[in-house]
């Protein structure tokens, strides 16, 4: 039998904590000599082919002027272990902190990008900025992704997904695997 869940009024203004697109990346970028990485968990998938990431970068940001600049990043996938380098990267600014030194993380050459590959993300994929759309908020920048760098295994590693105000929770855990057959459509 399946469960029914009693739902109470909730604040639409937190809503975002039950839809969170996906899992906290580390946008890594590079301008004029000088690299930087962001935390980032408001981002989405917008494109299949060629493959489209979407993610607001605000302008107060330090990445943003770099992403903007350059029109190049790397999104970095990390993995729960990251947690405390994470957490880190996103409580200070790269305007003043070489955060690959302070969070002793490998600044790894990418092959199509100047931005850096982060070598302790479980992935990295190098982007090129296909547009930008200013709003009232924020800039929505719509990312190519030209090339892609995933490790062999895990087979579903342990992600991070923000929730707000500090929460975190790990996904990774594989419940069911949808089978597909020639003549099925979506």
């Amino acid at each position: 039998m399946m469960k029914t869940y009693r739902k109470q009024h909730f604040d639409v203004a937190n809503v975002r904590r039950l839809l969170e697109p996906g899992p906290v990346v580390l946008v890594s970028s590079a301008w004029q000599g000088k690299q930087n990485i962001m935390t980032m968990g408001w981002h989405m998938m917008i494109g299949f082919t060629p493959a489209l990431f979407g993610c607001y970068i605000d302008e107060s940001n330090h990445s943003y002027e770099m992403v903007t600049q350059s029109g190049e990043c790397v999104i970095n996938l990390p993995t729960a272990d990251l947690l405390e380098q994470v957490i880190g990267i996103g409580n200070c600014s790269g305007a003043d902190t070489n955060k690959f030194e302070r969070f002793g993380l490998t600044s790894v050459p990418a092959e199509d990008v100047a931005a850096p590959l982060i070598g302790e993300c479980y992935a990295s994929l190098e982007c090129r900025l296909a547009d930008a759309h200013p709003n009232p908020n924020h800039p929505l920048f719509v990312w190519e992704v030209v090339r892609a760098h995933v490790a062999s295994t895990p087979k579903l590693p342990k992600t991070l997904h923000y929730r707000g105000d500090g929460e975190f929770m790990v996904s990774g855990r594989e419940i069911a695997t949808l089978q597909r057959y020639p003549d099925q459509r979506r």
